[in-house]
């Protein structure tokens, strides 16, 4: 059984960064794409960056430059560093992994709050 678990979401000031992980275990083949999303109450769930495998990197418009997303396959660990923070980068953050016959899996969530 596949778990993704998620840890590094803080509150943080407007201008401050974190780092957020994502461990995954279990049996996981042939990954088509590892990301990153968030939700807010009331909206949908969006895309923050995504690596698809042989592909480019993929960011929103509105973490260019600030956030990166990385992998570390020897540990079975996603990252995603978050710089320049901002109020609006106030979210639930998710991380999915999509695998084998693009199942998507998902994290429970680590909350990231930006005071102003």
């Amino acid at each position: 059984q596949v778990q993704l678990v998620e840890s590094g979401g803080d509150l943080v000031q407007a201008g401050g960064s974190l780092r957020l992980s994502c461990a995954a275990s279990g049996s996981i083949t042939s990954i088509k794409a590892m990301g990153w999303y968030r939700q807010v109450p009331g909206k949908q769930r969006e895309l923050v960056a995504k690596i698809p495998t042989g592909g480019s990197t993929i960011y929103a418009d509105s973490v260019k430059g600030r956030f990166t997303i990385s992998r570390d396959n020897a540990k079975n660990t996603m990252y995603l560093h978050m710089n320049s923070l901002k109020p609006e980068d106030t979210a639930v953050y998710y991380c999915n992994i999509v695998a084998g016959l693009f199942k998507n899996y998902w994290g429970q969530g680590t909350q990231v709050t930006v005071s102003s």
